[in-house]
């Protein structure tokens, strides 16, 4: 009677997942770049999409949208008529990536996105905002283009340490820097 060999598992990885294209416009006067989509945005090809996210929320509190004329409540595709009408373009820095789940921190692999080629498109451009920890790790790349380059705090649910009220105040400081508020 022969015995069975127990056949050796396939190295685990991560799928490779692809982001979603920039939220552009040549009249963009400032460029938020996350890092990398959520789960819940990329089943939705949609910037944003996780409901606990305050990027959203954010963008209406800024711009006096409430009600049914807030962000949140518009179909998505009236929401980016919106932003770009305002001078406001999203992009990430990743345009693609290894990850489980979510967390910027299982983030593996990544490659980044064109923004040279993003930046060059856009003549009105006067700033480049993170949102976040991993988006601004490569605030060095984003400052070789000769604009200011800020850091917001993480629209994301899992930035927890900041409340909705102080991530607004650091988002409309930033707004206001461009005169898009």
């Amino acid at each position: 009677m022969g015995t069975m060999r127990a056949q050796p598992s396939p190295p685990t990885t991560s799928p490779v997942l692809s982001g979603l294209a920039p939220v552009w416009s040549p009249q963009i006067r400032l460029l938020i770049l996350g890092s990398f989509p959520s789960v819940a945005s990329l089943a939705q090809q949609q910037y944003y999409a996780h409901p606990r996210n305050h990027f959203w929320p954010i963008l209406s509190a800024i711009w006096g949208l409430s009600g049914p004329q807030a962000l949140s409540a518009l179909p998505y595709a009236d929401r980016l008529a919106v932003v770009r009408d305002k001078g406001l373009g999203i992009w990430d820095v990743y345009a693609s990536c290894e990850r489980e789940g979510s967390l910027d921190s299982d983030i593996q692999r990544a490659q980044l996105n064109d923004l040279a080629g993003l930046i060059q498109r856009s003549p009105a451009l006067q700033a480049i905002a993170h949102n976040g920890g991993e988006s601004a790790r490569h605030m060095r790349i984003t400052r070789q283009f000769g604009l200011p380059v800020l850091k917001l705090p993480s629209s994301s649910p899992a930035n927890a340490t900041w409340s909705f009220e102080k991530k607004l105040a650091a988002w409309r400081d930033a707004f206001a820097q461009v005169g898009l508020i």
